[in-house]
């Protein structure tokens, strides 16, 4: 039958209950509207936080864990060489926190073509006086150029600058949480007391804030050298080097090798990070199951609206299979009704998302907790339109291929004689 003949007929119909007919292409701009918004929004929000928190976390670190001797006396006893043995009598005081030759080690980083970056660090456990009380927290000693380029560091100062600590001799910045509670101003100067009881002066040059207010109360930062003439150590003194590759997903078996060559300990991103990336995974999840589940349910009305409109055409599809028209025809033009319901449905929704999503991405969103957040965050992955498409015209065809199944089985004979 003729294709524009059909089309002609779907038009007619669609047109006649233009009431139905508008609601459920209203139901299947909703379920669009919402799906785009809603994974727009929460991939959005997962970007952030991977932001606040990978970002600011290297792909690799290296570093010496303070552990106990392998080599314990009671293992050197053939009696218990089968047991599990507890009892270590050679504490963990006898290793350092030193990486052993980290000038050769950052030589053959600055080679390997997979690394981007590296930073050295230098963390120390403090004591910052307030008059009498003394509060714990860390200082970590940072190469402030390679700390910016790769972690941003630089965003998160929010008052004063990265660079002050460079250019103030023995200068520091503190985390906002911390300055807080040591009610340290821009400019004063604060006593430190080292590990070893030894008190430092420091000038506060600068306020951090990572939105992780638990880390903010504990830590600050100064450079490389201050912090080594705070403990008392040498230039060559590093704790930690930070890497950070050009592809994450290497992280795992690129730390194992670099743990191997350096005979270092290495720990990367994912096992770093391992529940945090699995909470992204699953607001990801929700966020397709709620749209889909939106989809369906617009699909069930198109299903309904469609079964009401074969129930009272009943007589109009008698007379197009008395005229000629096949069953394979009739279940094309209920099809066709189907179809364009979604697509003119899903191509609204797909305005009305990006509409709303550009609407919430204006909206102010102004925290102290996140000072570098100025909107909510909004994720415009064209991704997410096609799959709204797509799955749109893939529902309402479903939806639409029953009742059009059952329309071409309709018999012209009993409809006409009225039974």
């Amino acid at each position: 039958m003729n294709t524009k003949l059909i089309i002609s007929i779907a038009k007619s119909l669609l047109l006649a209950r233009w009431k139905q007919t508008l609601i459920a292409a209203i139901g299947v701009t909703f379920s669009i509207t919402m799906f785009i918004t809603l994974l727009s929004f929460m991939t959005g929000l997962n970007d952030l936080l991977d932001g606040l928190i990978l970002n600011r976390t290297p792909h690799i670190r290296l570093y010496n864990e303070i552990k106990p001797n392998i080599n314990q006396p009671i293992n050197l006893s053939q009696r218990f060489n089968k047991s599990y043995n507890f009892i270590q009598s050679i504490k963990s005081g006898n290793t350092r926190q030193e990486i052993y030759n980290s000038a050769a080690i950052m030589q053959t980083l600055k080679s390997d073509d997979r690394v981007l970056g590296f930073s050295p660090k230098l963390i120390s456990q403090v004591f910052f006086n307030e008059g009498s009380i003394d509060i714990t927290g860390v200082v970590n000693g940072i190469d402030v150029e390679a700390e910016s380029r790769l972690f941003h560091f630089n965003e998160y100062v929010t008052t004063g600058h990265a660079a002050d600590i460079t250019k103030v001799p023995n200068s520091i910045i503190l985390g906002k949480g911390l300055a807080e509670k040591m009610l340290a101003n821009i400019g004063d100067v604060i006593q430190l007391t080292t590990t070893k009881g030894e008190r430092f002066p420091l000038k506060v040059v600068g306020y951090f804030q990572s939105g992780l207010q638990d880390f903010d109360k504990t830590q600050s930062y100064a450079t490389i050298a201050t912090v080594q003439k705070l403990m008392g150590k040498p230039a060559s003194y590093i704790t930690d080097i930070q890497v950070k590759l050009k592809d994450i997903l290497q992280a795992p078996s690129t730390a194992k090798e670099f743990a191997n060559l350096f005979d270092i300990d290495a720990e990367d991103i994912q096992t770093a990070n391992s529940q945090f990336e699995t909470g992204s995974f699953v607001r990801t999840i929700i966020s397709y199951a709620v749209g889909i589940t939106l989809l369906v349910v617009a699909g069930f009305g198109i299903y309904n609206i469609l079964n009401m409109m074969i129930y009272e055409k009943m007589d109009s599809i008698a007379i197009l299979k008395a005229t000629g028209f096949s069953g394979r025809d009739v279940k094309k033009i209920f099809l066709v009704i189907a179809i364009s319901i979604g697509f003119f449905g899903g191509m609204a929704g797909l305005l009305f998302g990006f509409g709303l999503s550009a609407f919430i991405d204006h909206i102010p969103f102004n925290t102290a907790a996140l000072p570098t957040i100025k909107t909510y965050p909004i994720n415009y992955n064209p991704v997410f339109y096609l799959i709204g498409s797509v799955f749109s015209l893939i529902t309402t065809y479903f939806a639409g291929w029953f009742p059009s199944r059952k329309a071409s089985k309709v018999d012209p004979v009993i409809i006409i004689r009225g039974k």
